[in-house]
Order: C-alpha cells, then sequence, then structure tokens
C-alpha cells in the first residue's frame, strides 16, 4: 500500500512538535508545510514512499513520540505544582489580611515575562530551531490573542473575588464544575463526542457541585456574612464558566498552530493583555502604592513575607497557566481540564492539612464523586486507545498480507 506525502523543505525546522490533531490527514500535513516554507511546499513534488520509507517514517513518528512525551510531562508538571501552590498562596494572601482582589488578580498574569525563556531559548541558545520567535504570528491571531486574554483577566478577577470569600477547599471542589461546561461547550465548539463515559462524569460532577452548595454553606469564616459567602459562590462558578469557555478556544486555534513555540508566544500576549486589565484595576483602587501601604500596614505578617507571598504567587500562577496551555495544544481541551479536575482532590488535601478547613461528610462524598467521574473518564480514554490499536494492529496485518501477495499476481 503506497503512501503520498509531500517531500519535506530542506530548511525545515528540526525540533517542533506538531499537534496531534494537526496530523491526522494528508491535507492538514501540506497545510503545515506550506506555513512554514510556501515557495519550498510548492516546489516540492508528490512522491510515493516505498515500504522501507515507510519504515523510515515509523521511526521518526518514534522520535517525535519522545519529545511528545517529554513535552507533556514536562506541561503536567507545571500544571501540578501550580496549580496547587497558586491556590494555598493566594488563600495564604486574604488569611494574612490581604484585602486587594485587584492585586490576586495581578499576580495571576504578572509572571508572562517568564514566557520568554521558552521562546527564545530554542532559537537563541540551544538552536534546536530554525523558526525564529513569533514568524508567522498573523494580526489576526495577535488580535484573537488580546481578546481571549482579556476574557482570561476576567477569569482571574472572578477566581480571586470567589477564593477571597471561600475555603480553599470549598472553592476547589467548585471549580470542579467547570468540566461540566467544558464538556458542553467542547461539544458545540470542536465537536466532541459524547461517550457514555463523558456523560457519567458530567452527571457524577454535577451531583458533587450540588451537595457542596447546598451542605457547606456553614464552612465559612468568621465575620462571613451568607450573602458574601454566595457572591463568592458564584464568582467561583462564572470563573468556571469562563475558564471552560477558554479551553475548548484554544483547542480551536491550536488547531492552526504547528509547534509549541507558538503556543507560548499566544500565550505571552494572552498574559499581556490580561495583566494590562488588572492594572487598569488597580490602578482605580490605589494603584502600586496600595500594595505598599498593604505590605506594611494590613498584612500581618510583615512587608518581607508579603513581597515573598507576591512574588511567590506570580510565579506559580505562570506556571499553573504554561501547562494548561501546553496540556490543551499535546492533547485536547477535555483532557486538559479533566487532569486539572485531578488536581482539585490534592487542593482539598492541602486546604484541609495547611489551613485546618474542615473536611465532612459533605465533602467528603462531593470528592468521592469527583474522583469517581475522573476515573470514569479515564477507563474510557483507555478504552479508545486500545480499541484504536487493535485497528491499527488489523490494518497493518492487512497491509503486509498485501504486500506479500501483490509480487505473485505480477505477470
Amino acid at each position: 500500500m503506497d503512501v503520498l506525502v509531500q517531500a519535506s523543505p530542506p530548511n525545515s525546522p528540526k525540533s517542533h512538535l506538531y499537534s496531534p490533531s494537526a496530523l491526522k490527514t494528508k491535507k492538514n500535513i501540506e497545510t503545515i508545510q506550506e506555513q512554514q516554507n510556501p515557495q519550498a511546499s510548492a516546489e516540492s513534488p508528490v512522491i510515493n514512499m516505498s515500504n522501507d520509507s515507510i519504515s523510515v517514517q515509523e521511526d521518526q513518528k518514534s522520535r517525535t513520540n519522545k519529545r511528545y512525551i517529554f513535552l507533556l510531562v514536562v506541561n503536567y508538571l507545571f500544571l501540578f505544582a501550580g496549580s496547587i501552590s497558586s491556590s494555598l498562596l493566594s488563600k495564604f494572601y486574604f488569611n494574612h489580611q490581604g484585602s486587594s482582589r485587584w492585586v490576586s488578580t495581578w499576580v495571576q498574569s504578572a509572571g508572562f515575562p517568564l514566557l520568554l525563556f521558552p521562546i527564545y531559548l530554542p532559537f537563541y541558545v540551544f538552536k534546536c530551531t530554525d523558526r525564529r520567535p513569533f514568524t508567522l504570528f498573523t494580526p489576526k491571531l495577535l488580535i484573537l490573542s488580546i481578546l481571549i486574554g482579556l476574557m482570561l483577566g476576567l477569569n482571574n478577577l472572578l477566581f480571586s473575588w470567589g477564593n477571597s470569600y471561600l475555603p480553599v477547599s470549598t472553592s476547589s471542589l467548585l471549580l470542579s464544575s467547570q468540566l461540566v461546561f467544558n464538556l458542553i461547550l467542547s461539544v458545540i465548539i470542536v465537536k466532541q463526542k459524547i461517550t457514555f463515559q463523558n456523560f457519567n462524569c458530567v452527571i457524577l460532577l454535577t451531583l458533587s457541585s450540588v451537595l457542596l452548595g447546598l451542605g457547606s454553606s456553614h464552612d465559612r469564616s468568621q465575620g462571613l456574612t451568607r450573602a458574601k459567602y454566595f457572591i463568592g459562590f458564584l464568582s467561583t462558578l462564572g470563573a468556571g464558566l469562563l475558564f471552560a469557555l477558554y479551553l475548548p478556544v484554544m483547542e480551536k486555534i491550536y488547531k492552526k498552530i504547528y509547534c509549541y513555540e507558538m503556543v507560548m508566544e499566544m500565550q505571552l500576549v494572552m498574559e499581556i493583555a490580561a495583566t494590562a486589565l488588572a492594572t487598569m484595576g488597580m490602578a482605580s483602587a490605589g494603584g502600586f502604592s496600595e500594595m505598599k501601604r498593604e505590605s506594611q500596614v494590613k498584612f500581618d505578617r510583615g512587608a518581607r513575607v508579603y513581597w515573598v507571598t507576591v512574588f511567590a504567587n506570580v510565579v506559580t500562577w505562570q506556571l499553573c497557566f504554561m501547562g494548561t496551555a501546553g496540556m490543551v495544544f499535546l492533547t485536547s481541551s477535555l483532557t486538559g481540564g479533566i487532569c486539572m479536575t485531578a488536581l482539585l482532590a490534592m487542593n482539598v488535601v492541602g486546604g484541609v492539612l495547611v489551613y485546618g478547613d474542615e473536611f465532612g461528610g459533605v465533602k467528603a462524598v462531593s470528592t468521592v464523586l469527583c474522583g469517581w467521574g475522573f476515573c470514569s473518564y479515564v477507563y474510557g480514554m483507555y478504552l479508545k486507545m486500545r480499541e484504536e490499536k487493535e485497528i491499527e494492529n488489523k490494518n497493518q496485518g492487512m497491509e503486509m498480507a498485501h504486500n506479500a501477495v501483490a509480487p505473485n499476481n505480477i505477470v
């Protein structure tokens, strides 16, 4: 069985990791090559690959998979460390008389200069790519990145508002509802197929959020009124909804992006836009002079601990968003949401261990339902991968049989 491919341009990038969704069809492969070098792509002939060439392609695919797994692990570690640490540090800020929600919002995106490292180091230091930073970064992509960045800034504000009122364990469990929204919006935006495992996960996580909302209203800080508690409750749900919208929108955009460096470039522009929004909010609330006054007067652990907390929040939030963007690019928006949901149980445990949050029967049941839904989805993914592997092996067997019979039919 012959395979038709475009000959690779002679100056194509050496180590770009292509999005898995962008390699499904020959049309997408040709589009990617035209983006890399339009002239070379236009001049390159279509060739027939022999069986030897196929084996070489499989070896190259194997090496690509190694880079894929490496980046996948690194991004999940960033997501793991960033999600847990940022959640606990944000609560530490509010627990010790930090009161500015704009400061809490600003630190979530102000670490965007850290993204310059994965953008510029591969080309200027490691010399592992021929693509200069921001090559093919079109005005349309710039506008999309700015608009999504503003939406992300609003999401950050809603998260800060909710986190200032709710215990870490409660807010973490509430954020698990973003997976429900994520599945629904993924069906609408990126045509995600609904399976029994998806549906089961939605039901379980919905029950988890409803139980939490009905049974944990007593679990609030001293001096927090019922009205403020439900403001925090609704703000956290709103943050989950916006983030659930963000994930499939980014997946749709990432289908037209062919390398990991471009993902980081988009993330840089989005974080700058979100930081600009938070900075304007801080300016309306007194500006950075308010941070100085808060560190010296309000924060009960002293100015040094205050600035260490702010700086650590900046770094950990950036790790969280870098990991999220990488996971969506390397897998899918739904899988990225699933991975984040898996970390919520760790946030709950962290809130109980570090801050002594109450962990009663309702939260225990909610956590079990959340874990059940996650395991259901993972099992469904395992069945799907196994089925695809069996089909691939069957097709390979048929191809080998065809190649073995074909010479006998030659006259």
